[in-house]
């Protein structure tokens, strides 16, 4: 077990989980759909999750988060599990009106702390990731409960796809998808990913100064 730095990158992936297309109205990808959030948008347990006055709707993506423990790249899924340290959880926060009206998801992924992780980075056997259960509540009410068995692109599928179009290095993050039950964000909610093995992440939601 060992605690949280901030990636040095940060890999997402969008609809990886038929019902969460199914929800925003997206065809399922035929292959993982990968975007960047900024180092810079890290913040840990605790930290407050800041709504930007330029976004009327804010939304959590609770995810499995997966740790690179070495240096990959071209790997097949064997190399890929062996790649892997361990696990966290991740809030893929995004400002959704500006996901929808703009032509990449830069901006609406990348504002400074929409991506929280934590609490703790925990090893696991790499055959048991598909075991894994993310849950995320708001005010203490669940949203969003996936199963890792239930993703169209399992996370060592994920990290050898993408150490096939970048290298990836020790301690980088994947953030595996987000299902479904997505919704909105409101200065003084309280917002919580848990995954079992990891614990839970938790953040308080304040409107920008």
């Amino acid at each position: 077990m060992v605690g949280i730095t901030r990636p040095g990158k940060i890999v997402a992936v969008g609809r990886n989980y038929v019902d969460h297309a199914a929800e925003l109205g997206h065809p399922v990808p035929s292959r993982p759909l990968l975007f960047l959030k900024p180092p810079s948008a890290v913040i840990g347990d605790g930290d407050a999750i800041v709504l930007p006055r330029e976004s009327v709707q804010v939304e959590h993506e609770g995810e499995i988060g997966v740790v690179l423990g070495r240096r990959l790249r071209h790997g097949d899924e064997v190399e890929a599990r062996a790649a892997i340290a361990g696990i966290t959880c991740v809030n893929d926060v995004t400002a959704r009106d500006l996901q929808r009206s703009d032509e990449q998801w830069t901006r609406a992924k990348g504002f400074d702390t929409f991506c929280p992780l934590g609490p703790r980075v925990v090893a696991i056997d790499s055959a048991r990731l598909g075991e894994l259960i993310v849950r995320c509540r708001v005010n203490g009410v669940e949203r969003q409960c996936g199963h890792a068995q239930d993703m169209v692109f399992s996370p060592a599928a994920l990290v050898a796809y993408v150490s096939h179009v970048m290298t990836l290095e020790p301690g980088d993050l994947i953030a595996t998808g987000t299902p479904a039950g997505v919704g909105p964000l409101r200065p003084g909610d309280v917002v919580e990913v848990e995954i079992a093995e990891v614990g839970v992440l938790r953040n308080p939601v304040v409107v920008a100064g």
